[in-house]
This record gives structure tokens, C-alpha cells and sequence, in this order.
């Protein structure tokens, strides 16, 4: 088991979800943020216990808040939008203190100590790499290279910001889930991870290229700093090694070669924009 969600409805009637998960140490930081934030006004789900180690697995209760619309366009507006929210939360989190949490989701740890160019992941390294395209691995690769030798400060952020995981009430956000995922990373990395992958449900997608370079300025303009050259390249690179990830993942598990094909078709541009 990786994780498993239960919704309960207390004596007293309330609706409650209780969330748990194998967890190398990660957890108590990812609910003690989520309980700050929601604390402060942000529209996530309220933790109502800390994350509690019950042998190698961490649980906790949160309140159930249910409702809201997946935005699902990847339209250079859409992106905007979601980069309104990033950027506010971005904004909460830099207030935040809790002990990083790490190690990072598997899809933004390409900074993993592992022999080779992915993270070990079981799972995955079990099946038939042959399936996966040179094209996918050289781009992961490149993308690495260039990530790798930023030396920026790491910061606390939503390394999982995508379509699925956000709900809206016409204009408004509603709800941001998935607090597992925090990571901790630069902030041209974590933004760049979430303009790549801000339109994904699923299975994942990668935004078009136009629509990432919407949400990067519409992230900088909210946050009323613009990126240097270096953070830039950086955030081009991250927006391509989570999409890699997936993409790996689609072709050691079906027939499917959809993400892989538009990781193969933007590579190239994106690469450029990274200076890798």
C-alpha cells in the first residue's frame, strides 16, 4: 500500500477524511504546513489531527470539503489563473516553518543520490526500460544536467499543482488538495514544475509551450519580482523532468505513447529556454 483515503462520518455528523500512507518521514511537515495554511485563510482542506507514525505508515484526519469544478482548460488565460493561485500560495508558505520535506516527491527529486538517471523506484525499475523512448531519457537527462547546477536556496512548495488537484467555484479556487506533495526546492523549479504541469489530470499532460510561459510571467508579475536569466532556465528545466517522469511511467505501463510524443515535440524549445 502507497496510500489509502477513508471518508468517516462522526457521531456527531461531521464528514471527516482520514488519510494514510507509507511514510519515510515526510509527513509531519506536509500536515503541519497544510494545518498553518489553513490556519491563515488558505482554501485547503483543515487537518484536524497532526500526521501520527503508526508503524511505518503516518495517518491523519482532515475535514471533507467536498464540491467545487476542475478548471481543465491548458488556454494561456487558464494558466494565468492557476498561476494566480500558485503565486499566493507560494506567498503563505515562504511564512512557514517546518523541517524540509524531503526526501522530495519522486517526480521533482532529480536531485536523488541513486545510481543512474532516475530515482529508484521500484515499481518502475522492475519493468522493461527498453520501452521507454531514447528520446524521453535524453531529455530527462539534459533537463538534469541543467537543474542540477542551479544554485539557488531551496523553499517550501506544491510540487503536485495540477488540474485534478485543484477545485473551483466559477473564478474563485475553491480547494487545493494533495499536501503529500509538498517538496523542497528553488522557486524558479517549483514554479516551473507547476507551469508544466498546472492542466494535467488523467492520465498527466504537458502544458503547451505558450501556456507555461503565461503562467511564469503571470507568476512573476503576482509576486512582483522578476526571475533572473539563471532562475528562468531553471524553471524551463523542471517544467520538462516531471513530464519525463510521467512519461517513463506511461510506457513501462501501457501501449500508450500519448505524454511521450508531446514531451518529443516540446523538448527541443523548452531545452533552449533551460540553456540546456
Amino acid at each position: 500500500m502507497t496510500s489509502a483515503v477513508f471518508g468517516l462520518r462522526l457521531t456527531t455528523g461531521q464528514d471527516i477524511v482520514v488519510k494514510v500512507r507509507e511514510d519515510g518521514g515526510r509527513a509531519a511537515s506536509c500536515v503541519g504546513a497544510q494545518i498553518q495554511l489553513a490556519r491563515r485563510g488558505f482554501p485547503c482542506p483543515r487537518p484536524l489531527t497532526p500526521a501520527i507514525r503508526v508503524g511505518a505508515l503516518a495517518v491523519h484526519a482532515e475535514e471533507f470539503r467536498p464540491g467545487g469544478d476542475i478548471l481543465g482548460s491548458d488556454s494561456p488565460d487558464v494558466a494565468a489563473r492557476y498561476a494566480t493561485v500558485f503565486a499566493w500560495l507560494m506567498a503563505e508558505l515562504a511564512d512557514i516553518t517546518v523541517a524540509p520535506p524531503v526526501p522530495n516527491p519522486r517526480w521533482v527529486r532529480w536531485e536523488h543520490t541513486d545510481s543512474g538517471l532516475w530515482p529508484a523506484v521500484q515499481e518502475l525499475d522492475d519493468r522493461d526500460q527498453s520501452a521507454v523512448p531514447e528520446y524521453v531519457t535524453a531529455t530527462a537527462d539534459r533537463a538534469r544536467q541543467r537543474l542540477l547546477a542551479a544554485d539557488e536556496p531551496c523553499v517550501l512548495g506544491h510540487a503536485d499543482f495540477e488540474a485534478q488537484n485543484l477545485r473551483w467555484h466559477s473564478t474563485d479556487v475553491w480547494a487545493v488538495h494533495d499536501w503529500d506533495s509538498l517538496a523542497w526546492q528553488p522557486e524558479a523549479a517549483l514554479v516551473g514544475a507547476a507551469c508544466g504541469a498546472f492542466a494535467s489530470a488523467s492520465p498527466p499532460t504537458l502544458a503547451p509551450i505558450e501556456s507555461s510561459a503565461a503562467f511564469l510571467a503571470a507568476y512573476q508579475d503576482l509576486r512582483g519580482r522578476r526571475f533572473t536569466s539563471a532562475e528562468r532556465e531553471v524553471a524551463w528545466a523542471a517544467s520538462l523532468w516531471p513530464a519525463a517522469h510521467n512519461a517513463r511511467w506511461e510506457a513501462v505501463h501501457s501501449e500508450s505513447r500519448a505524454l511521450c510524443a508531446v514531451v518529443g515535440a516540446q523538448s527541443t524549445e523548452r531545452l533552449r529556454r533551460a540553456g540546456a
